[in-house]
């Protein structure tokens, strides 16, 4: 098995790592750096619950092999706190019930989070439209956009 060296920072820390060549982006988060909250569903790319952020973007790990982030910045649901305190997107998640299991949710806040990075006034359907990539089996999706809309607002006075 061939490795490769990788230098990157992740959550606002530098790692650095020998990794085989193969091995997923999704698999390196959880197994090697112990960051669970990326959840594995699908494998394919299509359910979303493996979504991360990469240099600002939103894409799904379990597409990305682990080789790919070097000299690149990763955010993952871990990241989104700030230290025990959570997120005003994470917080609106609770306060809205936007949640059940808890499978989809990190990839859903990850998604999120890196299009209200960017678009901190979005309308519902920019909102469904961005999260039509994820896949929730227990929620409506209706508890999900009123939370998005009401932490929109916390983005908008970060900016």
């Amino acid at each position: 098995m061939s490795t490769v060296n990788i230098n990157a920072k992740v959550n606002g820390k530098n790692i650095c790592a020998d990794v085989e060549g193969r091995m997923l982006l999704a698999d390196f988060l959880r197994h090697e750096l112990r960051l669970t909250g990326t959840h594995v569903g699908c494998e394919h790319g299509v359910c979303g619950a493996c979504t991360i952020i990469v240099n600002g973007k939103a894409v799904r790990s379990c597409l990305m092999l682990a080789a790919q982030i070097d000299g690149k910045e990763i955010t993952t649901v871990e990241g989104l706190s700030h230290g025990e305190e959570l997120s005003a997107l994470q917080k609106s998640f609770h306060k809205h019930h936007a949640l059940q299991c808890g499978f989809c949710t990190p990839g859903l806040l990850t998604t999120v989070h890196a299009f209200l990075s960017s678009n901190n006034a979005p309308t519902s359907g920019q909102i469904r439209d961005v999260i039509s990539g994820n896949l929730c089996r227990c929620t409506g999706y209706l508890n999900i956009v009123e939370a998005i809309k009401e932490a929109a607002e916390a983005y908008r006075g970060q900016s």
